[in-house]
């Protein structure tokens, strides 16, 4: 085994760093953004508290170790949200012509930190790249982690614009989409669109736990998508929680309130104004699901098309070259298998003009179509 990492790859021309670009903290964002780089050529040094990781990283090609003389053009500090701002004060003062950002869920906390602290921070701005995996570590790393992805920039009026624009360079490189939010902006949409659902995520899940023997085997889509994101890593998500727990708390506490009119509701289902009540929540719930941006970051509703298949090798890219065959563009794909039965299920997403058509052309190829709807 060598420490050498592989040939970086032809300078691409497309690129807008120069680099070095130095990673703090070798795991899952870390080693991703070095392979991402380093796919386009750029010189990325990695450093990592830990030897274990740092060597991982190293060998699966994200970059290689620092060496005297390095002077990065970018530090990007990828650790735990409660050593953030640690790091990236120390960063600040090791290399004084270099730009830090850190990629952190939280962004107000680090900043006020570092101001207390005395730091330059017309050096630094935080940034947030919004992707990630269930898995963590070097090894779980991917260089397309980020393509198509948000990456939220939290400026502040502490950096100017033309300093800052270094992190923004990072963003595109990588093949993210750049967002400018301030700390306080980014940390309150975070708490609706990742941490409060972690938490609804996680406290579902518990409740398997206590679910009668048997049960379980019967689990579908449903109670699959809820409790996606429940396998998380506890010590991280502490610290993310605790770091936003005042944006975190009221979006919990409504929630909490809607639970409390649909438990009275159930206490009498049939009684005057609880099938109101639960319709309504439903109803509110439809509301918020058009809400989120879809394809394009568009917020236009598609029409599903659920197909079965047999659970035999070629069937799924037999389908989608058929639908791609007959000229009608996939807006999302969702796949299932049916317990105790050899049949896949795939749950495809269309303009809902397109739907009959699909729906008349599977059937008359033989595809067996258990389900479509708008």
């Amino acid at each position: 085994m060598t420490d050498a990492p592989a040939p970086l790859a032809e300078p691409d021309i497309d690129r807008r760093l120069r680099g070095p670009v130095r990673v703090v903290g070798a795991g899952l964002l870390g080693a991703s953004i070095g392979l991402a780089l380093r796919e386009k050529g750029v010189d990325v040094v990695l450093d990592d508290v830990s030897p274990a990781a740092l060597a991982l990283a190293v060998d699966y090609g994200a970059g290689r170790r620092p060496a005297a003389g390095d002077e990065p053009e970018l530090v990007v500090v990828a650790v735990p949200p409660d050593v953030v701002a640690t790091v990236v004060e120390r960063e600040l003062a090791a290399f004084p012509r270099a730009v830090v950002t850190d990629v952190a869920s939280v962004k107000t906390g680090p900043l006020e930190r570092l101001r207390a602290a005395g730091a330059d921070v017309a050096r630094y701005i935080g940034s947030h790249p919004m992707a990630g995996r269930e898995r963590s570590g070097p090894t779980a790393a991917r260089a397309d982690l980020f393509v198509g992805r948000p990456w939220v920039i939290a400026g502040h009026d502490g950096i100017s614009y033309q300093r800052a624009a270094v992190v923004e360079d990072l963003a595109l490189d990588v093949g993210a989409t750049v967002v400018p939010m301030e700390p306080s902006a980014h940390d309150l949409a975070v708490a609706y669109v990742s941490h409060a659902p972690q938490l609804v995520s996680t406290l579902m899940a518990a409740r398997l736990q206590e679910a009668p023997d048997g049960s379980l085997d019967l689990a579908g889509g449903g109670v699959r998508d809820v409790t996606r994101i429940a396998a998380s890593d506890p010590g991280l998500w502490v610290q993310i929680i605790g770091a936003n727990a005042a944006n975190i708390r009221p979006v919990l506490a409504d929630l909490r309130d809607d639970l409390d009119r649909v438990l009275r509701a159930l206490d009498d289902p049939d009684g005057q104004g609880s099938p109101r009540t639960i319709a309504e929540t439903i109803a509110a719930g439809n509301r918020g699901v058009e809400r989120l941006p879809g394809k394009h970051g568009t917020t236009k509703r598609f029409a599903q098309v659920v197909v079965l298949v047999d659970d035999t090798p070629g069937q799924i890219a037999a389908l989608l070259a058929f639908i791609g065959e007959i000229g009608i563009n996939l807006e999302d794909m969702r796949l299932e298998h049916s317990p105790g039965a050899p049949i896949g299920i795939v749950e495809v997403a269309v303009v809902p003009e397109q739907e009959q058509r699909l729906v008349e052309e599977l059937e008359g190829r033989g595809w067996r179509i258990a389900a479509a709807w708008a």
